[in-house]
């Protein structure tokens, strides 16, 4: 079994071709829900997006978007800007060159967490498929 090491927001640990455990490339800054929608949104955007942009695609209130926006933020991940339009003022986000690199191998890491789980549920139908998992969910037992 391999372990499973979460690094913290402020280290990351890269995932290199060496490495046998994709879960240390799972950044902790990327891996929330709410984070992983800001950057998916940003990724599609060069131009940045406005504050009220980030919360509608990301479905939430402004006051968890601004404690994420911090948190990415804080990591590198991304640039917020502020600015008045007429008297209105104005909060546009970005992603920085930096927090697309991590994001990219955050995305690639989680692609082969993702890809060793099918595998081993493959592996595990094929040599069983008699004790695959009831339908009410309950874990079979054999």
């Amino acid at each position: 079994m391999l372990p499973c090491r979460a690094s913290s927001a402020r280290r990351v640990i890269a995932m290199d071709e060496k490495s046998e455990n994709p879960f240390a490339g799972l950044e902790r800054v990327f891996h929330e829900p709410v984070r992983t929608a800001i950057m998916t949104s940003l990724l599609g955007s060069a131009d940045g997006l406005s504050f009220n942009q980030l919360r509608e695609f990301c479905d939430t209130s402004d006051g968890n978007l601004s404690r994420h926006l911090k948190s990415l933020e804080d990591a590198g991940a991304v640039h917020v800007r502020k600015s008045f339009v007429g008297n209105r003022p104005r909060t546009t986000i970005f992603m920085s060159r930096h927090g697309r690199e991590r994001f990219m191998h955050y995305l690639e890491a989680l692609e082969a967490v993702l890809k060793q789980a099918s595998e081993r549920i493959e592996a595990l139908e094929k040599a069983r498929p008699e004790r695959s998992a009831p339908d009410n969910g309950e874990l079979a037992r054999g």
